[in-house]
C-alpha cells in the first residue's frame, strides 16, 4: 500500500468530521499493544509449563488437555494474571482513547483483557462480547451468575507448585457442585449474564442513534477468527450508511470489499505508529 500521508490525512479528517465513532477491537490490537501471546513474554512467564508440557504459546496453552483440574487451574491462574491483572493499561489503548474521547463513541471488543476500560473508556461504552478474564462461571452454565476471580487467582499463584495448585483450591460451582470455568466464549456453555445483555442493549442503542449520521468505524486488528462479530458487520454498516467510513487497521487483511472502496481507508502499517500520527 502507498500514500501513507494521504491515508493518514483522510482518516484524521474522517474522525474530526464524524458525528459518531464505533470502535472494533480484535486480537491484533492487543498484540500490537504488547499483549503478545508468544515470544519472550511467553517464555519469561511460563518456563515451567513449557518444560513440563511442551506448551508453545499462551493461546494454545489455554486449550492444553491437562489431566487434572489442579494443573489446569494453575495454568489458568498464571495466564489470567499475566494478561489481565499484571498488565496495566498499555500506551496504544490510551492513545486510542485520546483519539476519540471528545466524540460520541462506542467500543465493541472481542478481547478479554479489559484494556479498553483500563485505558479510560467508561464501562458503559464498552461491550466485551467474548467475556472477561476477571470472571469465572459454572462450566456447564447451570446458572447465569459470574464470579470475580481476583482473590482466587492471587491465592492460586501463591500456592502453585510443580505446575499445579492444591486439590482443595480447585473451584466448584456453588449451585450444582460441578467444575468452574473462565468466562470466555470457547464452547456452548458461555454465560451471558445481566451485565452482558445490558452492554449488548447499549450497543444496539448506539447503532440505532448513529444511523444516517457521519459514522467513523475504527476497526483494529480484526481478522477471520470471528469475523461475524466485528469485521463483516462493520463492512455491512459502511455499505448501508452512505455517510459511513471504515478505517481498517490490519497488517494481514487490510482491504475491504470493492463495494466500499470509496469509503474504506486501510492501514497495514503498525497500528501504534498510525495512531500516533493521527494524534
Amino acid at each position: 500500500m502507498n500514500n501513507l500521508e494521504q491515508r493518514i490525512n483522510a482518516a484524521r479528517a474522517t474522525i474530526a468530521n464524524s458525528e459518531a465513532i464505533l470502535i472494533g477491537g480484535g486480537a491484533g490490537l492487543s498484540a500490537a499493544a504488547g499483549l503478545d501471546y508468544g515470544g519472550k513474554r511467553f517464555t519469561d512467564n511460563f518456563a515451567d509449563f513449557i518444560e513440563k508440557y511442551g506448551i508453545t504459546d499462551m493461546y494454545s496453552g489455554s486449550f492444553y488437555p491437562f489431566e487434572t483440574e489442579a494443573e489446569s487451574w494453575a495454568h489458568w491462574a498464571r495466564h489470567i494474571n499475566v494478561n489481565r491483572y499484571a498488565m496495566p493499561a498499555t500506551p496504544l489503548y490510551r492513545e486510542i482513547y485520546e483519539l476519540v474521547r471528545k466524540k460520541d463513541y462506542f467500543v465493541l471488543s472481542t478481547n478479554v483483557e479489559s484494556q479498553f476500560v483500563k485505558a479510560g473508556f467508561p464501562d458503559e461504552k464498552v461491550f466485551e462480547v467474548q467475556g472477561d478474564y476477571a470472571f469465572i462461571q459454572c462450566a456447564k452454565a447451570c446458572h447465569d451468575t459470574l464470579y470475580d476471580n481476583a482473590e482466587m487467582i492471587k491465592e492460586m499463584l501463591a500456592a502453585t507448585a510443580d505446575c499445579k495448585i492444591p486439590v482443595a483450591m480447585v473451584p466448584k460451582c456453588p449451585v450444582c457442585g460441578g467444575s468452574m470455568d473462565v468466562n470466555l466464549r470457547h464452547n456452548q456453555y458461555f454465560v451471558q449474564d445481566a451485565a452482558w445483555y445490558a452492554a449488548e442493549n447499549r450497543y444496539k442503542k448506539f447503532l440505532e442513534t448513529s444511523q444516517g449520521k457521519k459514522l467513523a468505524l475504527l476497526e483494529f486488528g480484526v481478522g477471520f477468527n470471528t469475523p461475524g462479530i466485528i469485521r463483516y458487520p462493520f463492512e455491512n454498516m459502511t455499505y448501508a450508511n452512505q455517510q459511513a467510513t471504515l478505517i481498517r487497521f490490519n497488517r494481514d487483511y487490510p482491504l475491504g470489499p470493492t463495494e466500499n472502496a470509496g469509503r474504506t481507508i486501510s492501514f497495514d502499517e503498525a497500528i501504534d505508529s498510525v495512531v500516533k500520527a493521527l494524534l
